[in-house]
């Protein structure tokens, strides 16, 4: 075998990993869209700053995983009966360039530290309904 051989087979292994790739993140994708509790949602990491992403009710956890992965493991997970709804506000200049259009800033409270997440607005009503429908914590006491 010659060396334009070589180099054909290496491109061409290179580009099949490359279609490959493509096509798991796009079926990654495709499933996180049409499950059912998910939605899209922006995280505001203390050291990085605004991360797009996706989030998932479970039953215990909301769930968020980033947009550009193919790992199907959440980078954050928050136990429902911790979180706790501080309110809504509108993004600011600087945050509107860096989340999705029309979306508002949620506050949560997580064991004392401050969560940001960017969402629509009516994913920020089933957000808040999940919270208030939370799992009983003790005998007789809803959340």
């Amino acid at each position: 075998m010659d060396g334009i051989g070589i180099t054909f087979i290496s491109l061409a292994a290179l580009f099949a990993l490359l279609v490959f790739m493509v096509g798991a993140f796009c079926l990654r994708r495709f499933q996180l869209r049409t499950a059912l509790g998910t939605f899209d949602a922006s995280i505001r990491l203390p050291s990085k700053g605004w991360r797009m992403g996706v989030c998932r009710y479970t039953d215990k956890h909301l769930e968020w995983l980033r947009l550009v992965s193919l790992s199907p493991r959440p980078r954050q997970r928050y136990l429902r009966s911790s979180l706790e709804l501080k309110g809504w506000r509108q993004p600011t200049e600087v945050e509107k360039a860096r989340i999705q259009p029309g979306a508002i800033v949620v506050t949560l409270s997580y064991e004392g530290t401050e969560v940001l997440l960017a969402m629509k607005f009516d994913v920020y009503a089933g957000l808040s309904s999940w919270l208030e429908a939370g799992p009983v914590i003790g005998i007789g006491t809803w959340r």
